[in-house]
This record gives structure tokens, sequence and C-alpha cells, in this order.
């Protein structure tokens, strides 16, 4: 779904998410940081206040259009509070999985629509002398790439904690505009965005053609034919039901050498070890609680980035969606693995994300009415276009420091909703890649589970790829791994209970970039106090 910013407008591809999204499934990105030792709230209220005219789309809220002509816009907040954005909680036991409760609690709320739509959890509590903070936003405001980008912009790469500003910032918010003059700019803008789409189809043809010719190929070969990745449906999996809520989030954790050691080996991606490591996870979860999987496909959207030239910093939705169909079966993990590789590079070949950003494309032209009425049904309907989404984002490969804290993990979340009620995001950070896992608690109430899985699925790739880890962590890492064995079959049980009072009416995400960048460009009518 490529979006381009049209002024002060939401894109159509930004649009959809606020489209799709209903009360009790929101659909939001976000991540949970945890950082070194005990972060003052009050000190990390003025802190992200002072960050504020670098993203000014963080002060605007999402107005809908007059008589819903046309696409919804970008306009300040008249009563914007930053207290209204950065909340604070204490956990009782200070347990990671307390943590992880409170986490899919406040991702499961929907945001308030009058207000800009972010907000951060300071966390406080945490065993080992840590702090946790809770970052989400709505998809509509930024994708992954973005969220990364405006994460960088709101820490810091350096470790010495920067002076707060002494004075508050200060506001200047302009009148809103006339009815007349709204209605003639919504159609304005919303006409531009049509052409543009237009023009943009026909060079995702030009391009695609231009290529194919390059390659020896042409538009009528087997490599533009329709693949089965793009017409088989889909076969439904246990958490393949209608999302109901409440949200549950689990993490696990991988050495990035360690995956690029395996890519080396195996002649492959970090992104095609990343999708054997989830197949394999599924598989076992899958077969702990008796399904079978011979014969079986698990298919995966992948998003894949369209900014091409366009900064990571860029928000919005720039995005494009690749099916990627893996069988269930495969066991060796080797094997597995060169399979996952031969399709990613056949939908490569075949320029399976350009053929379905340029359908998503199309669709965007039907008028904004017809696409909300469209969104609020879908969200609604049996239908599984895919199994579960995984998308993996490339982060900063330097440590980022909140008020001169380090921080130590970083965990991404994407939503789920409609019938993919499982999904997965990665981020990599400061060589770790981290693996979030969301899913609705009736769809997956062991989510937990899948934790576990995906460390010793990850154990037995390495092995079977003949990488070694590092000899400290090698006996470490042998013996949890085996303790975990011994628990992975199991009853699952509940995560411990979180004791904290949250508003949740108005209580953000990641993937990625890389170190701290320049300010976001956006014009901007703020004027800022000098500390």
């Amino acid at each position: 779904m490529q979006s381009q910013q049209q002024g002060d407008r939401l894109s159509w591809g930004d649009t959809v998410f606020l489209h799709l999204e209903r009360e009790g499934m929101p659909l939001n990105v976000a991540c949970v940081c945890v950082f070194e030792g005990k972060i003052p709230f009050e000190a990390c209220v003025q802190f992200v206040e002072s960050k504020l005219p670098f993203i000014p789309r963080y002060l605007k809220r999402v107005v809908p259009p007059l008589l819903n002509i046309g696409l919804p816009s970008w306009e300040y907040d008249p009563t914007f509070d930053i207290r209204r954005h950065v909340h604070e909680a204490t956990l009782k036991h200070g347990s990671d999985a307390e943590l992880k409760a409170l986490a899919g609690k406040i991702l499961s709320t929907v945001m308030d629509r009058q207000h800009p739509l972010w907000d951060m959890t300071l966390v406080h509590g945490l065993k080992g002398d840590r702090s946790a903070l809770i970052f989400r936003l709505h998809h509509c405001l930024a994708d992954g790439i973005a969220g990364v980008g405006i994460m960088n912009a709101v820490m810091d790469a350096s470790p010495v904690a920067p002076r707060l500003p002494k004075r508050k910032l200060r506001l200047r918010v302009p009148p809103p505009p006339d009815v007349l003059s709204s209605i003639t700019n919504g159609c304005i803008d919303s006409y531009s965005e049509l052409v543009k789409r237009i023009l943009d189809a026909l060079a995702d043809v030009s391009s695609m053609a231009e290529r194919a010719v390059a390659n020896g190929s042409s538009l009528g070969s087997g490599e533009f034919t329709l693949l089965p990745e793009l017409t088989v449906s889909t076969q439904r999996l246990r958490f393949n039901v209608l999302y109901r809520g409440p949200q549950k989030f689990a993490w696990a954790e991988v050495p990035l050498a360690e995956i690029k050691a395996i890519r080396h080996a195996c002649g492959t991606s970090v992104n095609d070890v990343i999708l054997a490591l989830v197949t394999s996870t599924i598989r076992r979860y899958l077969e702990l609680h008796g399904d079978r999987v011979k014969g079986r496909q698990l298919r995966i959207m992948v998003p894949v980035n369209l900014r091409g030239t366009d900064g990571p910093g860029s928000l919005g939705n720039r995005i494009s969606l690749v099916p990627v169909s893996i069988p269930l079966d495969i066991r060796n993990p080797r094997k597995l693995l060169a399979v996952v590789h031969k399709r990613t590079e056949l939908l490569k070949r075949a320029h399976t994300a350009e053929l379905v950003s340029l359908a998503g494309g199309l669709l965007g032209m039907f008028p904004n009415s017809a696409q909300a009425l469209a969104g609020h049904i879908i969200s609604r309907l049996p239908f599984t276009p895919f199994n579960m989404v995984c998308t993996n984002v490339p982060g900063p490969q330097s440590p980022l420091y909140l008020l001169g804290h380090k921080m130590l993990h970083c965990y991404p979340y994407v939503p789920v909703g409609g019938e993919m009620a499982l999904n997965c995001a990665i981020l990599t950070y400061n060589g770790t890649a981290y693996f979030g896992f969301s899913g609705c608690s009736h769809a997956a109430p062991d989510l937990r589970r899948l934790e576990t899985f995906l460390q010793l699925s990850f154990t037995e790739l390495r092995e079977g790829a003949g990488v070694k880890p590092p000899p400290k962590q090698e006996k470490k890492k042998a013996k949890r791994v085996r303790a975990k064995v011994k628990v992975a079959s199991a009853p699952a049980t509940e995560p411990e209970s979180v004791h904290v009072s949250i508003p949740l009416r108005s209580l953000a995400s990641v993937e990625s970039t890389t170190a701290a960048g320049p300010p976001l460009k956006e014009e901007t009518l703020l004027t800022q106090m000098i500390a």
C-alpha cells in the first residue's frame, strides 16, 4: 500500500488503517523498550515534550472530511496536553511476565481519535534496577520503518543526559479552515492523490517491463503469471479465527551475528533465516496442540518497504505486501531454509511486491465513503487472506539512550485483527534480533509457548548450518534450552496479574532505521522557548 503525503492530509494507504479499526481491535504499531536504571517520570515528560518540535505530527489529530468527501486531514489539537500522552505505571512484582501482561492490556485498547494518536507508558519497578517504556502509535501515523525513525528522533545516541528545557513548550494553533474551503481542498487533494496513483501505476508497469526486458524475459513469461502464492486459497490454522481480544504479547531474542553466520553458511538472506525460524516455531506450536501439519502450508504476509530514495524518517505508510507460502512439514532445518530461499527469490523475480502495490493502488481509487464502509465490513468477515503477518525491520545497530539511560532491549509489536489473530514482528537493534509475538487471548491463550519454540528452532537451525555459538555462551544456552524442553509440553499457565492503575482510553511501535538522524521534515507552526 504505497502512500504519499498530500499536503496535510492522510494518503489513501494511511486511511485504510483508520477504516479497518474498530472498538476492541486497535491497529497500532508499538514496542516495549527496556532501559538501565530508574527513569524519573517528570523528567521523562519534560524530555518527550522537548522533542515534539522535531515531530510536529505528534501534535496533530485526525479530522474526518466534511460529508466524507475527500481524505481525512491532520490538524493541530487545540487542547493538546502532553500528560494525555505520557503515562506511568508501577509493577507489583517486577517480573518480565508482569510487564508482558501490562503491555497486552495497553495494546488491547483503542486510542481516542479526538487527540493525536500516540502515547507512551513509563513502567517502574522492573527487577534488576530497570525501567521500561511501552510506546505505541496508530498505524495511520507511521509504518514500522517510520516508527523507528520516530524512535531515533525521540531518543539520543549519546549516553550523556541532555539538559531539560526550563520553560514549557508553547504551541500556536492556526484557526480551522472554513467549511467551503475544507470541502474544496479535500476534493482537490483527493483528485491529486488519484492522479498520482494512476501515474504511479503506469510507472510501476513501465518499470516491471524494463526489468523484464533487461533480464531477457517478456511480460508473458512464467515469472509474470499469477503464482500459487497469489491464487490458492489460504488453509486456516488454529489461530485463524475471528479476532475477539483482549491481546497477549510475548517476545524472544536471538543474536544477529549468528543469524548472519547462518545466512553465509547457507547462501541465503537474513529475511530467509527469519522466515524459516518463524515457520519452524509455528509448526512446533501446532504439533503441541495435536494439529496435523503434513501437506499443509503456512502463508506469511511479508511487508516490503517501498520508500526507495525517500528517507526512513518520512511518515505514513510506504509498504507493499508479499505473500510467502512455506510447507509446514519440512523438519530438516537446512532443507526448510533452502525452500524458503527458493520461494522468496521466485517472488522477487516475479515482481510480486510491485504487482500487489499496483493492485492496492487501483483499489484505493474507490471513493473514501466506499472504503470506509468496506473497512468496517471486512474487519468482521470470516476471511483469511494470510495465516499471519511477519514483518522484519532493521533498526539502529548502536545503543540509544533516554535521559542517559541505555536501551537494553526493544521488543516490537504488530497489530492483529480479522482472522489473523497471531502475528510476529522482528526488530534488529544493537546486534540482537528481537521477536515480538502478538495474539488474541482466545485464539492463542498460550502465546508464551512461542518464546520457547523459537529458541528451540534457532538452536536446531544453527546446528544444522554448522554454526557454533560464541564459546562463553554455548554451555549456558544449551543448559537453558534443555530446561525449556522439559516444560515445552506442560500445560500453559497464565502470566502474573498486573496490579496497576492506568487510564485505558488514553494510554506506540517501531520498526527501523539507522542511528539518530536529522529532524523529520514537515512545516511547523511551533515556537519553542529556549532553555
